[in-house]
C-alpha cells in the first residue's frame, strides 16, 4: 500500500483547519503543515494534528509556499488541500481503497475537486485536479497564483472527491494585486496567467480591461483547450454586463472551434434566446434547440474541464418547460417541469411551476 504525505500551506485558518485535518487525520501517513504568517490560534490547531509546523515567509508566490511543503514531505506521495478542504465519509473510504491499490507505478493521481454546492449541499461544479503527486518525480509547483503542476507519466483519474466548503471569504484583492504586480514587472504574457488574470479583472467589474484580456489569450491561441472554452463563457459574460449582446452571443458561438458544443454553453445560448424575444416563438424555438443540445452532450469529466451538472438536466429541464408554456405546448411544458422536480423537488423555481400548473388544472 501507497504512503501519503498531506502538505498544506496556510495562514489564519483557525476556523476551518480543525475540520479539514480531522476529515483526513487517518487516511494520510504524515501531516506537514507550512504556516506563512497566521495571527490567530491556526498554528495551535495544526499542532493538535502533527508535530511538522514549519514557518515560511509570505513572498506573494504560492508555489514557492507549496514547494516549501512538498520539500518536507518522506512518504510515497505528497498531496496538498487546502484548509477549507474536507474529504467526506464516502470519499475516505474511497480514497483508502485507491492508497491500498496503489502500486508505484502511478505519478500523478487526478481526483474530483467539487468547489461550489446547492442548498441540498450537491455540488454544482466539479472538476479534476491533480491531488497525488509520486515523491521521487520531484514535481515542482509552478505559476505565483493559481499555481498548478502539469502532469505528467502514469497519470491515473481516482473517484475519491475533495469538498471546497469555505466558511468565510479569503481576501477578495489578493490575487489581484500579485497579478497587478506582476504586470508591473514585466508583464503578464504566460496563457494560464493571461486566463486567470482576466478573471480576476472580471470578479472585480472591469469588464472592458476583463473582455481585452481574454481575447488576448485566446487570439495568442496558446492556451489549454479546456482554458480556451471557458473563456469564451467568461469573455460571453463580459460583453453582456457591457450591454453588448451580439458580441456575447458570438463569444459563446466562438468556443465551438475547440470542442463539441459544452452543456454550459448551450445553456447560455438557450438563455440568451430566451431574454432576446420574450414571447418571440422564433426566438423560443432557437431556446429549446439550445436548451435539448444541452441535455444531449456529454461531458468528459476527466479532460478537466469546469463541469456544472445541473446544465446537463435540472436547467435545461426547469428552462424548457417555460419555453414550451411560453409557446403554447402546454402539455411538453409539465412534462419538463416533472423532470426538473424528481431533480430538486424543493427548489423554489420548481415550487413556483408547481403551484403555476395546480392554477392551471394541470
Amino acid at each position: 500500500m501507497a504512503t501519503v504525505s498531506l502538505c498544506m500551506i496556510v495562514r489564519n485558518e483557525e476556523d476551518v483547519l480543525g475540520r479539514c485535518l480531522e476529515s483526513v487525520k487517518d487516511i494520510v501517513d504524515e501531516i506537514i503543515i507550512v504556516d506563512t504568517g497566521s495571527t490567530d490560534r491556526t498554528k495551535e490547531i495544526a499542532g493538535r494534528f502533527t508535530n511538522t509546523v514549519y514557518d515560511f515567509p509570505w513572498i506573494d508566490d504560492f508555489s514557492a509556499a507549496r514547494n516549501f511543503s512538498f520539500s518536507k514531505a518522506t512518504m510515497d506521495y505528497q498531496m496538498w488541500l487546502d484548509a477549507d478542504d474536507v474529504i467526506e465519509e464516502e470519499d475516505r473510504k474511497k480514497f483508502q481503497q485507491m492508497k491500498e491499490e496503489l502500486d508505484g507505478n502511478t505519478d500523478v493521481v487526478m481526483m474530483p475537486y467539487q468547489v461550489a454546492f446547492d442548498q441540498k449541499g450537491n455540488p454544482t461544479m466539479t472538476y479534476y485536479r491533480e491531488r497525488l503527486l509520486k515523491r521521487s518525480r520531484r514535481f515542482l509547483w509552478q505559476g505565483a497564483v493559481h499555481e498548478v503542476i502539469t502532469p505528467a507519466g502514469t497519470i491515473l483519474y481516482g473517484k475519491a472527491a475533495v469538498c471546497h466548503r469555505k466558511l468565510h471569504p479569503s481576501d477578495p484583492d489578493r490575487n489581484l494585486k500579485i497579478y497587478e504586480t506582476m504586470k508591473e514587472h514585466g508583464g503578464i504574457t504566460d496563457p494560464r496567467h493571461q486566463f486567470y488574470y482576466a478573471r480576476e479583472l472580471f470578479y472585480h467589474g472591469r469588464y472592458e480591461e476583463a473582455a481585452a484580456m481574454f481575447l488576448t489569450f485566446l487570439e495568442e491561441g496558446r492556451g489549454w483547450i479546456e482554458n480556451n472554452i471557458s473563456a469564451c463563457l467568461d469573455l460571453s459574460h463580459c460583453y453582456a454586463r457591457m450591454g453588448k449582446r451580439e458580441e456575447a452571443l458570438q463569444a459563446l458561438f466562438r468556443s465551438f472551434r475547440y470542442d463539441l458544443p459544452r452543456p454550459e454553453l448551450c445553456c447560455e445560448a438557450g438563455k440568451w434566446f430566451m431574454e432576446q424575444g420574450g414571447s418571440d416563438k422564433g426566438n423560443l424555438k432557437q431556446a429549446v434547440y439550445w436548451y435539448l443540445r444541452a441535455k444531449d452532450q456529454k461531458t468528459n469529466e476527466e479532460s478537466g474541464a469546469f463541469v456544472n451538472p445541473d446544465c446537463s438536466d435540472f436547467i435545461p429541464d426547469i428552462q424548457l418547460c417555460v419555453c414550451y408554456d411560453r409557446l403554447g405546448e402546454r402539455e411538453k411544458a409539465l412534462e419538463y417541469h416533472e423532470k426538473s422536480k424528481k431533480k430538486k423537488p424543493d427548489h423554489p423555481a420548481v415550487l413556483f411551476n408547481e403551484a403555476y400548473f395546480a392554477g392551471k388544472g394541470m
